[in-house]
């Protein structure tokens, strides 16, 4: 009672499948693989004393960041200061 049985699911699956189409769920799924095999390699990439990859020969210099040459570097951008709380 408390679970469902293969049969639910497959009605479940099925309705899914309507819905969606299964172009459309191919392509979330391999969005999905994707996302997670970027995350996984940012895990690696993150962690101190990880070896770089043997295949990979390219070295990418870590991006610079770039300070305003002049106090008013974008008309959209608001510089503030935080105050503590008192």
């Amino acid at each position: 009672m408390g679970s469902f049985s293969v049969w639910h699911w497959l009605i479940v699956l099925l309705i899914v499948v309507l819905v969606f189409g299964t172009k459309k769920l191919k392509n979330i799924g391999s969005d999905l693989g994707g996302a997670v095999k970027g995350f996984k390699d940012g895990m690696k990439d993150g962690q101190p004393g990880a070896a770089a990859p043997a295949g990979d020969d390219k070295t990418v210099a870590p991006a610079a960041q770039v300070a305003a040459a002049s106090p008013v570097a974008d008309k959209n951008t608001i510089d503030v200061e935080a105050r503590p709380k008192h």
